[in-house]
């Protein structure tokens, strides 16, 4: 018995920010009879971490209908062998936490890997005190949204900056003390504005040239620096160079590398703090869906083009 299913693959290497024309949908046909251990999972949701359902199962672990997250790239179905099979955030197929009322998705966002991300990069990394002035940049982004949540909730000062006066208005609404849109306000001028003291904990989502102008100009002595990301330079056809040593030197900087696949055996913890605080009303999200397995390359191409508030998700 076979099964016609869909998957996204790469028709040619990207240069420079991704194109329609990048990818390829290929429909092929999978066995549905399984092997002893196997499952077969079907997509409900997309995204880096996708999260779907067991279609079919012949492994007592994973019992028909059940909700998993899922290590398997952009496919409408996948048969897998080795569920407990490692992956970078776990195994490669895992039970769902249970969300009770709230969205599925919630899993792919705030209740996955970006909220998890925030969570350590906040906590771990940053070590916020009370008190303390943090600067967030994407912060309308999946990661960003909530990691500044996070400050306000250990009595920070928290600014973001993003690229639409809209995600301003909605970062307002959740809680950031000062917000601006750096297409509109030059990092310098915000951060003369709202931080004139200078910056004790920097959450950076983007790189390039926005970071280094808030490290030589606007960390405080002994300031920490959580790298988290570089979106900003992800689709760089050339490398530039940009030299940060003489200014964290001066400045005795902290500079943090964040991997959220280190924290895995922390990982039961932070959930259960995130949805309490979800359930209190103190971290709220948004997501940005997209409906249909055939737009995926487009909701991917959206994210470097800042067209998503909150986690972006396709709905199978």
């Amino acid at each position: 018995m076979g099964l016609r299913c869909k998957k996204w693959t790469l028709a040619r290497t990207f240069h420079g920010e991704p194109k329609l024309s990048d990818f390829q949908l290929v429909e092929e046909e999978i066995s549905a009879e399984l092997q002893p251990g196997e499952v077969l999972v079907e997509a409900l949701y997309l995204t880096v971490d996708p999260y779907m359902r067991i279609k079919l199962s012949k492994n007592l672990d994973y019992p028909e209908g059940s909700l998993v997250l899922a290590y398997t790239g952009w496919r409408t179905h996948t048969v897998v062998s080795n569920p407990k099979k490692k992956a970078p955030f776990g195994t490669l197929i895992k039970p769902l936490p249970d969300l009770g009322d709230l969205p599925l998705s919630l899993a792919l966002g705030c209740l996955g890997m970006p909220g998890l991300t925030a969570y350590f990069g906040v906590l771990d990394k940053g070590q916020v005190k009370c008190g303390e002035t943090v600067l967030v940049n994407a912060a309308a982004g999946a990661v960003g949204s909530v990691a500044g949540q996070i400050v306000k909730i250990k009595g920070c000062k928290v600014i973001g900056s993003t690229g639409t006066d809209t995600k301003c208005d909605w970062l307002r609404e959740i809680g950031f003390d000062h917000v601006f849109n750096y297409k509109t306000k030059r990092v310098d001028d915000a951060l003369k504005e709202f931080a004139p003291q200078g910056v004790d904990v920097y959450f950076d989502n983007v790189g390039g040239d926005f970071s280094s102008d808030v490290m030589r100009n606007h960390m405080k002595a002994g300031g920490r620096v959580v790298e988290v990301g570089s979106i900003s330079e992800y689709n760089d056809t050339e490398s530039k160079e940009r030299s940060i040593s003489k200014f964290v030197a001066d400045k005795h900087l902290s500079i943090r590398g964040m991997s959220v696949s280190r924290y895995v055996d922390r990982y039961p913890q932070a959930l259960a703090e995130l949805l309490k605080w979800i359930r209190e009303g103190k971290l709220k999200y948004k997501e940005t869906i997209t409906e249909g397995f055939e737009h995926m390359p487009n909701a991917f191409i959206s994210l470097f083009r800042g067209g998503n508030i909150g986690k972006a998700v396709v709905r199978v």
